[in-house]
């Protein structure tokens, strides 16, 4: 049996459990500012989109951050790492309430709710961004990927700027 089959007949139950594990890695991996490593949760041909809410709504494109492919995120991570500049920060990160819509044309569904929080050194922790992910995961090579992810985040402003993934 091929691993999409075997992802394709997992119950219910066993899913949601490769699922809790995929988002609290994901999760981990920006928490802990392995950003190197974020893009490994993508395909190759991936997209990644943070949309504010407003716009997600009313059908509209224009997101605040788009990324057509997984040299994309490569390219962010060089500019958090090289490029940007910000005063230091921490983020912590919280996924909730994954709920598994289905298989649809070879890619799972999947939405979830998120809540970020900043810290910035001198200062007191704050609610960053709240919102839901609308996401497509494929089967490569025996592992769930990230095909689409779009964050959809609830107000129509950001604190600061927007710097690390959602």
């Amino acid at each position: 049996m091929t691993a999409t089959a075997i992802f394709h007949t997992m119950s219910r139950r066993d899913l949601r459990l490769e699922l809790e594990e995929l988002y609290a890695d994901y999760v981990a991996c920006l928490d802990e500012e392995r950003f190197e490593e974020w893009p490994e949760f993508f395909t190759d041909d991936a997209v990644y989109r943070i949309v504010p809410r407003e716009n997600f709504t009313r059908g509209l494109p224009i997101a605040t951050l788009h990324c057509e492919s997984k040299g994309y995120l490569q390219d962010r991570v060089v500019a958090i790492r090289q490029t940007m500049v910000y005063a230091p920060r921490y983020m912590r990160r919280l996924v909730s309430n994954i709920r598994i819509l289905g298989w649809q044309d070879g890619g799972l569904e999947v939405r979830a709710n998120y809540a970020a929080f900043e810290t910035l050194r001198d200062e007191l922790t704050r609610v960053f961004s709240v919102g839901r992910h609308h996401d497509t995961l494929v089967d490569i090579g025996g592992s769930l990927k990230f095909k689409e992810k779009l964050v959809i985040f609830d107000s129509e402003l950001i604190l600061n700027s927007l710097i690390y993934p959602l």
